[in-house]
């Protein structure tokens, strides 16, 4: 289990520098290759907001820690099978039940508006560079652990649930740039930058699509994989944008919205519905401007409404 404790330790360490040195090698290229002329690239006081988002997420995760550690810790003394770190094919099956917990976390994330007010900053920017990934959702750290608990119940030791889950923030990281194209055979199988620039999109057909981690075919399999389309330019940000880099309006306007809106609510109905809902949703039925990219996702909710 040192080895174990030792390679999480590391992780972290590692993870700096390799930041550092992915943007420096993205900001040469945006400058120097041609064919990368045009696009948007950095605005710093972007930057700085991702920059301190990712700040602020590293302390919450140490507030998370002094809880959620305990409570791996009591999962794992219930669990029904002994899969040991120390095995070399326990890893291969951490590597897909991390996957799909990773799914199903970011999924949640997007359709149920407690959560969305809390995952939103990462969207938040209209920009999409490696500084946009560490533009991480602040609050997530406090509840997200709860997506891989039943990962320790089945046996899977939680330090090296912990590793798997670093390696897949790892490798999330690279995959937000505009500066690499398609990939080839690779994008069948796995997350890459094509894919998840379409999942930052917030066009109609964007919405709600590309949620994988690191293999895509979680998308494929689920109904929400949809390919960037050459006759569809990707619009970041989101449907309506803040136009601001202060982190309090970043990080809570959301949830401020969310609270408002649940707050008068005539009953009780209609506040859970506001609460565990859509971000769409409102008592009345999907209330939208016609020309909102909301319907082009869904045009059903249309005729339902």
């Amino acid at each position: 289990m040192q080895t174990i404790d030792w390679l999480a330790h590391y992780m972290l360490i590692a993870a700096i520098p390799y930041f550092l040195i992915a943007i420096g090698i993205e900001l040469w290229a945006l400058k120097r290759v041609p064919r990368l002329a045009g696009l948007r690239g950095y605005e710093w006081r972007d930057y700085w907001t991702s920059i301190s988002l990712g700040l602020i997420k590293l302390g919450m995760m140490v507030v998370g820690a002094l809880y959620s550690v305990a409570i791996f810790a009591w999962a794992y003394s219930h669990r029904v099978l002994d899969l040991s770190p120390l095995k070399w094919w326990t890893w291969p099956l951490l590597f897909v039940a991390d996957d799909f917990c990773y799914y199903w976390y970011h999924r949640f994330a997007h359709r149920v508006r407690l959560f969305w007010s809390e995952h939103v900053n990462h969207h938040s920017s209209e920009y999409y560079n490696l500084g946009t990934a560490l533009r991480q959702s602040t609050l997530e750290p406090l509840y997200g652990f709860v997506y891989w608990l039943p990962l320790a119940f089945i046996g899977f030791h939680p330090l090296a649930i912990a590793v798997q889950a670093g390696v897949s923030l790892l490798y999330q990281f690279w995959i937000h740039t505009e500066a690499i194209g398609c990939l080839g055979w690779f994008e069948k199988v796995f997350n890459t930058p094509s894919h998840h620039r379409v999942h930052h999109g917030s066009n109609g057909i964007y919405i709600d699509k590309n949620y994988a981690g690191i293999l895509i075919v979680w998308d494929k399999l689920f109904g929400t994989f949809q390919e960037e389309r050459a006759d569809v330019p990707v619009q970041y940000g989101l449907v309506t944008n803040i136009h601001t880099h202060r982190l309090d309006r970043v990080i809570f306007h959301e949830l401020f919205h969310l609270c408002r809106e649940a707050w008068n609510a005539n009953n009780w109905k209609d506040r859970l519905g506001w609460i565990f809902r859509g971000p769409e949703w409102t008592p009345d039925g999907i209330k939208l401007p016609p020309d909102h990219p909301y319907w082009q996702q869904h045009p059903d909710a249309r005729r339902a409404s």
